[in-house]
């Protein structure tokens, strides 16, 4: 039975917690006696507690993330209720901050806030040894890179084979944009890189071929950037998949020189545009060349085959919905396969809150945090913008509609598609568990009604996505219609699976 668990609950099974792995291999002579445990939130918190209490720890970490807090409260609640003598420790962004008045940290013994790779091994040994800190928060320096033993052996076989593998070259950001937790950073810290090629080689040799990095900036450092892909460049093979995230307006020849060598289906290029409105750029200290951006976005998109993954926010400070409007109709120009349209959350400890009187920014006091309504945009707009996100990652981000999502665009992408989810919304009463073969319908019913495309055309496009899209069952549109297309073999087949079939862009 481990004397240590270190645990938390992921959003989706195929997640993995890199975080929990750090700790556990920088736990030195405590390893042998410690164990990892992962959970997703969907199950239920009586049977996590069992599961934990059953191994009879005395040392519990958990990992808090704004997917989880709630969750998590309620796993550890029931331990103290059972076992009050497991000394519970926290750690994780959700509560490195504002942390006094949240009842998951009423809850625990200790919380270790910022990043606790080396802290949480020291707390275990002091409290093990019967000198524990008479502090109940400890705040934890970032450590020197170097001097952390690897997490990359602790990925197991049934990672390998079932869960995306998260991996960073660096830490921090040097960036200040006051919608993230990274502007509390000073600057990015690589890791050295000689080291973290070789703990890719041993997890390639070991199997692994899709590499998610989660470090906020790739390619700041365009040197080491290059010495990355030219490392997997070496291993390319048709597996491979490879995830970053990108500086929108920085991308020198080196890398582009690189880029270009990959196949397709093996780059994906998460882009945080977020806003194009320089005036809101300014005020939430956001630093973005808005004409080097659209020139990077629109050189990936021609002459290479990575996704790319771009990033709007809803209620930036400022930011009003005509401009908001005019900035994703500016991002649908440069064609990213996809545009994620997120509503601006205020995670604790992010700078965004200084702006919540001007603006008069409300946000939902329960997590995820999201705002609710502002000065700009009131609730019932938010509200429709919030089933506009979800409706374009439903059709516009799917992959599926590759014939049918130019109808939606016109010369107002954004007016069009707002008209088309106000419809959807009115009809359906549903952003979720809509089934493929009724989205096919209602597509094809709001095409026609509420965007006047003509019936034949947008039979013929839904039609053309239908067989690409591989199912077996026909919508309704379909099955009273006696014409033939004549559909070629490719688009039976597309060259690449749909974003849902290849990879998730969810965080874990």
């Amino acid at each position: 039975m481990p004397a240590i668990i270190l645990s938390t609950l992921n959003a989706r099974y195929f997640h993995s917690a890199l975080g929990l792995r750090y700790l556990f291999a920088n736990l030195g002579e405590l390893q042998t006696e410690a164990a990892i445990h992962e959970f997703i939130i969907t199950q239920r918190p009586l049977d996590i507690a069992e599961t934990l209490l059953a191994e009879q720890p005395r040392i519990i970490g958990f990992g808090v993330y704004i997917w989880n807090v709630e969750q998590t409260a309620q796993v550890i609640a029931l331990i103290k209720q059972v076992r009050p003598e497991i000394l519970i420790v926290l750690g994780g962004p959700e509560v490195s901050h504002e942390w006094e008045e949240q009842p998951i940290v009423r809850l625990a013994d200790y919380l270790i806030t910022g990043q606790a790779d080396l802290a949480f091994a020291q707390l275990c040994r002091q409290w093990l040894n019967s000198n524990p800190p008479l502090e109940k928060m400890l705040t934890s320096e970032p450590p020197l890179l170097e001097s952390l033993a690897s997490p990359y052996p602790f990925y197991h076989e049934e990672d390998i084979t079932h869960r995306l593998i998260y991996v960073e070259a660096s830490r921090g950001c040097p960036f200040r944009c006051e919608f993230c937790l990274s502007a509390l950073d000073k600057t990015a810290w690589p890791f050295p890189v000689d080291l973290f090629l070789s703990e890719m080689d041993q997890l390639y040799q070991r199997g692994v071929r899709h590499f998610k990095f989660v470090d906020r900036t790739f390619n700041l450092n365009s040197k080491i950037g290059t010495q990355i892909l030219d490392f997997f460049l070496e291993r390319l093979d048709e597996r491979l998949f490879l995830h970053f995230e990108l500086i929108p307006d920085h991308l020198p020849e080196s890398l582009k020189t690189r880029i270009v060598q990959f196949s397709p289906g093996t780059l994906q290029f998460e882009i945080g545009v977020q806003t194009f409105n320089s005036a809101v750029q300014a005020l939430i200290s956001r630093r973005q060349d808005n004409g080097k951006t659209e020139e990077n976005l629109h050189w990936l998109r021609q002459n290479t085959p990575a996704h790319l993954h771009a990033d709007l926010i809803v209620g930036l400070p400022g930011e009003t919905l005509d401009s908001f409007a005019a900035g994703f109709n500016r991002l649908i120009a440069l064609d990213p396969q996809e545009i994620q349209v997120g509503i601006l959350k205020r995670l604790r400890g992010a700078p965004i809150s200084r702006h919540s009187a001007a603006f008069n920014l409300r946000f939902n006091p329960h997590p995820p945090y999201n705002l609710l309504c502002s000065a700009l945009l009131d609730f019932a707009t938010v509200r429709r913008l919030e089933r506009f996100a979800r409706y374009w990652d439903l059709i516009g981000n799917s992959g599926r509609f590759h014939h049918s999502r130019p109808l939606l665009l016109g010369d107002d992408p954004f007016g069009r598609f707002m008209v088309l989810s106000d419809w959807l919304f009115v009809t359906t009463g549903q952003t979720h568990q809509l089934a493929l073969e009724r989205l096919f319908d209602l597509l094809y019913r709001g095409l026609v009604e509420t965007l006047t495309i003509a019936e034949p055309v947008a039979r013929e496009a839904l039609t053309l996505d239908f067989y690409q899209s591989g199912m077996k069952s026909r919508p309704a549109f379909l099955r009273s219609d006696q014409t033939t297309f004549k559909i070629d073999k490719a688009a039976k087949h597309p060259a690449h699976p749909t974003r849902q079939a290849r990879h998730d862009c969810s965080g874990a």
